[in-house]
């Protein structure tokens, strides 16, 4: 099992030129501190995985040394945490699931039901544990809706023994947004913004590879 805090080699690329790559400069401290928007929490949902895989790191899109990869749009998710002053928050585990390319879940409570469908090289699940500017990066898949839901993301945001949010991120232009209960309880405006984001094309990627920048702001300032 690879612990977030030490990635595989293999995967060392992903967060020194991923993150350079597809995440935007991000200075927001003391006078601009009342400008951020605080990202709003979201229900953890029936599906956050009952039982863990064995790999929790930050690349989705392949299990441990597996040599296939997990079906889907292939989707850098980048961003950083930040407290209530717009300071980066260091030491954080920032937790990300969701549903496969088949509206699967990695919870005994669906992929039980749908074992014909269910991806076994998706991995469903990730950590990471920001550094001193506060950010994150996860590889995974372009998120895909499912009867009753939009496409998103689940987060879940953690700094030792306490959960400091629990939200989810949503795409940005997607028809079904209108029609997701979870998501139009965010109020309309900068709120509801804050966690509805671009999925953009990765500029001379061939696979046709996205990026998404999430920035989650705390309610709260964590202490040290």
């Amino acid at each position: 099992m690879s612990s977030p805090l030490h990635l595989p080699s293999r995967r060392l690329f992903l967060v020194s030129g991923a993150i350079a790559a597809t995440s935007p400069f991000w200075t927001v401290r003391g006078a601009f501190a009342e400008e951020l928007t605080r990202t709003p929490s979201a229900t953890e949902g029936p599906f956050y995985p009952n039982k863990l895989p064995l790999d929790t790191d930050n690349d989705l899109i392949v299990i441990n040394d597996g040599i296939t990869p997990a079906v889907g749009e292939i989707t850098h998710l980048t961003g950083k945490v930040l407290d209530a002053k717009g300071n980066p928050v260091k030491n954080a585990v920032v937790e990300i699931w969701q549903c496969d390319a088949n509206g699967v879940y990695l919870h005994t409570g669906d992929s039980d039901k749908k074992k014909d469908k269910q991806d076994k090289n998706f991995q469903g699940f990730g950590r990471f544990v920001t550094g001193g500017t506060g950010e994150y990066y996860f590889r995974t898949i372009k998120p895909v809706p499912y009867p009753g839901r939009t496409p998103h993301i689940h987060f879940k945001v953690k700094q030792g023994r306490k959960e400091l949010l629990t939200t989810q991120l949503y795409m940005k232009g997607h028809a079904g947004n209108e029609k997701d209960f979870i998501w139009k309880a965010n109020k309309e405006g900068k709120v509801r913004d804050s966690v509805t984001v671009d999925f953009e094309k990765v500029k001379g990627s061939r696979a046709g590879e996205l990026s998404a920048n999430f920035v989650i702001v705390l309610g709260t300032t964590p202490s040290e």
